[in-house]
């Protein structure tokens, strides 16, 4: 394994997101959390990311109890985020950074991000002084790097970065399918942080499971590369393998959610693997089949209804998910699905179009149209059921 080109406490460029961590229920699965962080460190790898919303806080509570009351502080690297929607002023900060440190069981973070970054997040950030607040947790130790997480144009990275100079990393959305995407500007916010010269730490290689779950025409490429060259790469081996080929990326983050996905992800993010040129034809031949494809660009990140907490509950991505397999793979059992997942909830036209998801949509989706499109595609088809 090659040292970090930025880093040299960090091992590798492979990191453990731990936002969809593996569940049992309404509980994380610790046993088989513990397994994925043996078979992680097992690998060489130390990198471990969180934030205080995910898995609606357990996550930090199931790395205080599998990882950082098990293995000693040294042996790897934790990144923690403050979070826009756990904070409305300045005095707010320091206490939610001291329960942070409290649920993950450190006495530092070695990464600190100012997380999900846009427009006009930023303002909130400034006005609060969070750069200020960080910037003096790192000269009490608390922090080792300050560094942000982006969700929006490039040209407002580019104002942010040249605003604040003491941001030492850069977490953006990365992956094959968003590299020339007009919304999400993958290739042009790779550049504005080569100009700034930061760091790159990459989010959603794997486009939320969507680069995994190919459609099945463009699973037939990937097939094809792989008998052609005799290889059996997985479809994230060609994603994350893809991402790692840029030299401003320090670490690429991978939330896996099975020790079986960790096992897949480990056997090929420990070499430096560039692809071949026939995988690199197979990848641009998967793009064009996805824009073929009318589908919802949904990263299943939960924005939409943990930072804006929709006034009529609807599990937004969960219904998106339904429509998209239902796209993708003419699948019927969606109709199944999308009834579960909206039984308790709000559903697809309970939409009274507020547009609260919209604001904080990292992929700058207009979710109130595509509530639209799945209600006529789900709900028409659940009412003429029951005639």
């Amino acid at each position: 394994m090659k040292p970090n080109p930025f880093f040299p406490e960090i091992h590798g460029r492979f990191a453990f997101g731990c936002m969809r961590l593996p569940m049992k229920g309404e509980d994380v699965d610790l046993a088989q959390f513990s397994g994925m962080i043996k078979t992680f460190f097992a690998a060489g790898f130390n990198y471990f990311d969180t934030a205080h919303g995910y898995i609606g806080g357990k996550s930090e509570l199931a790395l205080r109890e599998c990882l950082t009351s098990v293995y000693p502080r040294s042996s790897y690297i934790l990144t923690n985020k403050l979070s826009k929607s756990f904070f409305n002023k300045e005095e707010d900060i320091r206490p939610l950074f001291q329960t942070q440190l409290k649920c993950c069981g450190v006495d530092y973070f070695d990464f600190y991000l100012m997380h999900a970054l846009n427009e006009n997040s930023f303002e909130h950030y400034q006005k609060c002084h969070a750069f200020e607040i960080a910037s003096q947790l790192k000269e009490e130790g608390k922090i080792r790097h300050i560094g942000i997480s982006f969700h929006d144009r490039a040209e407002v990275l580019d104002k942010i970065l040249t605003a604040r100079p003491e941001i030492e990393i850069v977490q953006i959305q990365f992956n094959y399918i968003d590299y020339e995407d007009e919304s999400v500007e993958s290739k042009k916010c790779y550049e504005v942080c080569l100009k700034h010269n930061k760091p790159i730490l990459v989010m959603e290689p794997v486009k939320g499971g969507n680069l995994v779950n190919l459609p099945p025409d463009a699973q037939k490429l990937i097939d094809r590369c792989n008998a052609v060259s005799g290889t059996s790469y997985s479809n994230a081996a060609f994603a994350l393998r893809f991402v790692t080929n840029f030299p401003q990326i320090a670490c690429v983050l991978s939330g896996m959610s099975t020790l079986e996905q960790m096992e897949d992800n480990v056997s090929f993010m420990k070499e430096d693997l560039p692809l071949t040129e026939e995988e690199h034809k197979a990848i641009k031949g998967v793009v064009m089949a996805f824009k073929k494809k009318q589908t919802i660009t949904c990263t299943s990140c939960h924005y939409c209804v943990l930072e804006s907490h929709c006034p009529k509950n609807i599990p937004i991505p969960e219904i998106f998910s339904c429509y998209n397999a239902k796209v993708l793979f003419n699948d019927w059992n969606q109709n199944m699905y999308y009834f579960v997942q909206t039984k308790n909830r709000g559903k697809a036209s309970d939409c009274i179009k507020c547009g609260a998801c919209e604001r904080v949509c990292p992929q700058h989706l207009f979710i109130r149209d595509l509530l639209v499109e799945a209600r006529h595609m789900f709900e028409k088809e659940l009412d003429e059921g029951k005639k």
